[in-house]
C-alpha cells in the first residue's frame, strides 16, 4: 500500500477534504435546504410550531428527526445559513472521524476505514444530513461498552432512538456488557432526561403533542417510501422494483432477516474471538440500513462503516473473495452516486432497482455465515478439549 494511504495527517485531510468539497458544491449550487428543515427544527419548537407540518414559505419537504434533535442542531442557527452548513457538514465528518478512532482497533486499521468510508461520507455530506452522526452513535455505544462505560452507552443509544430510530439497533450491545445493571439503569435515565429536555426551551404540553405528531409522520412516511425513488434503497424496495410487486409486506423479509441477524447472537457467551464483537457490530450497521424502508442513497455511511469493519476483521483470513465482495461494493454502493460512474447506467439500473444495497447484502449474509461457522468451529474445538481433558 502507498505511503500516502499510511499516513494519519494525510488521510485526516483527506476525510475531511472531500466533505468540504461536497459543503461548498452545496453551497454554490443553492441545495442547503436540508438544512433549512434542521434549523427549522428548533426554530419552530421554541416558537411553539409543528415541527412536522409542511412550511413551503421556508423549505421544502419536511422534518423527519425527534424534538431532541432541536438541541443538537440549535448552535448552528444564530449563524449565517451558508456557514452553518459548512459548519455542521464538517460537524458531522468530525464527529464520525472521533467515533472511527475510539474503536478498540489498531492505528492503520482505523486509517483503512476511514479510507473505504471516505467517498461514502462525501455523498452523505451532499445531503447536508445527520447519517454520519447517526453512524457515531452507534459506533461509540459499542465502544463504551467496550470500555466498561455501560452508564454511557445508555446516552448514545438512547439520543440515537430519540433523533432517527436507528439508535435502537445500539441495545444488542448490551450481550457484550460487563455490568448489566449500569447498562439499563443508563438507558432508564438518559430516557427520562433526553425524552423531556426540549421542554426547557418549549412546554411539556407541547412536547408531548410533539411526539405524537413524530410517530404519526414516521408512519405516514414509511408508506410513501416504499413508492419513492429516492428512498426504500433496502433489501425490501429492491425485491418489490426487480418483482414489480409493491404490494409485498415488509414483514415477509423483515422477519427471515431478523432471525438470519440473530443466529450469531446465539452464540455470544460461547464466543471467545476478540474479532466477534467487532463482527456483530459490523453486521448490525449493515443490517440497519438493509431492512429500513427510510434508507436512501445518504444513508449508506452507515451500511460502508459497517461493511469496512467487516474488511478490517478479515484481511488475516486471505480469503479470495474478500477483495472481490470489497472492489463490488465500492463500484456498486459506494461510487454509482457520483461522476465516476456512468449516470445512464446508475440512474436507469443501480438506482430504478434498489441495487446500492446488493453488495452490502451480499457482504452480509457472507459475514452470518462466517460467524455462524466459527462459532461452531470454536464449539468443535472445545469438546475436543473437554473430551482430552477428561480422557
Amino acid at each position: 500500500m502507498p505511503d500516502f494511504f499510511k499516513d494519519p495527517f494525510l488521510v485526516s485531510i483527506l476525510w475531511f477534504g472531500l466533505s468540504l468539497c461536497a459543503a461548498i458544491r452545496v453551497i454554490l449550487m443553492n441545495e442547503i435546504n436540508n438544512y433549512k428543515i434542521f434549523k427549522y427544527t428548533y426554530l419552530n419548537l421554541i416558537h411553539f410550531h409543528s415541527l412536522y407540518e409542511p412550511q413551503p414559505a421556508f423549505y421544502y419537504d419536511s422534518n423527519h428527526y425527534g424534538p431532541i434533535f432541536a438541541f443538537i442542531i440549535a448552535p448552528f442557527t444564530y449563524l449565517p445559513d451558508n456557514l452553518a452548513c459548512i459548519v455542521w457538514v464538517l460537524f458531522n465528518s468530525f464527529v464520525l472521524y472521533k467515533a472511527i478512532l475510539s474503536l478498540p482497533l489498531e492505528s492503520n486499521q482505523k486509517i483503512l476505514i476511514l479510507l473505504i468510508s471516505a467517498h461514502e461520507l462525501m455523498t452523505s455530506s451532499f445531503s447536508v444530513q445527520f447519517n454520519p452522526i447517526m453512524t457515531a452513535l452507534i459506533l461509540f455505544s459499542f465502544t463504551a461498552v467496550h470500555r466498561k462505560k455501560d452508564f454511557w452507552a445508555g446516552f448514545f443509544i438512547v439520543l440515537g432512538i430519540l433523533v432517527k430510530l436507528y439508535g435502537v439497533v445500539g441495545l444488542v450491545f448490551f450481550l457484550f456488557s460487563k455490568n448489566k445493571k449500569h447498562f439499563i439503569l443508563g438507558l432508564i435515565f438518559w430516557f427520562g432526561t433526553l425524552f423531556f429536555l426540549p421542554a426547557l426551551i418549549s412546554s411539556p404540553g407541547f412536547l408531548l403533542h410533539t411526539y405524537r405528531e413524530w410517530m404519526d409522520c414516521l408512519v405516514y412516511k414509511n408508506q410513501l417510501n416504499i413508492h419513492s425513488g429516492m428512498q426504500d434503497i433496502s433489501v425490501m424496495g429492491m425485491i418489490r422494483r426487480i418483482s414489480g410487486n409493491y404490494a409485498i409486506s415488509n414483514a415477509y423479509i423483515l422477519i427471515p432477516a431478523l432471525v438470519l441477524y440473530s443466529l450469531p447472537l446465539l452464540f455470544t457467551k460461547r464466543h471467545s474471538k476478540p474479532e466477534y464483537p467487532l463482527d456483530v457490530l459490523a453486521s448490525t450497521l449493515m443490517f440497519t440500513v438493509l431492512f429500513s424502508t427510510g434508507s436512501e442513497s445518504p444513508t449508506y455511511i452507515i451500511a460502508v462503516t459497517g461493511m469496512s469493519i467487516w474488511y478490517i476483521n478479515r484481511l488475516k483470513t486471505r480469503k479470495s473473495y474478500i477483495p472481490f465482495l470489497l472492489v463490488f461494493a465500492l463500484i456498486i454502493t459506494s461510487f454509482s452516486p457520483s461522476f465516476l460512474f456512468p449516470q445512464w447506467i446508475n440512474e436507469h439500473i443501480i438506482r430504478k432497482y434498489s441495487l446500492k444495497a446488493l453488495p452490502i447484502f451480499l457482504i452480509w449474509i457472507q459475514l452470518l455465515y462466517d460467524m455462524v461457522l466459527e462459532t461452531r468451529k470454536s464449539r468443535e474445538i472445545s469438546t475436543e478439549k473437554t473430551y482430552i481433558l477428561s480422557a
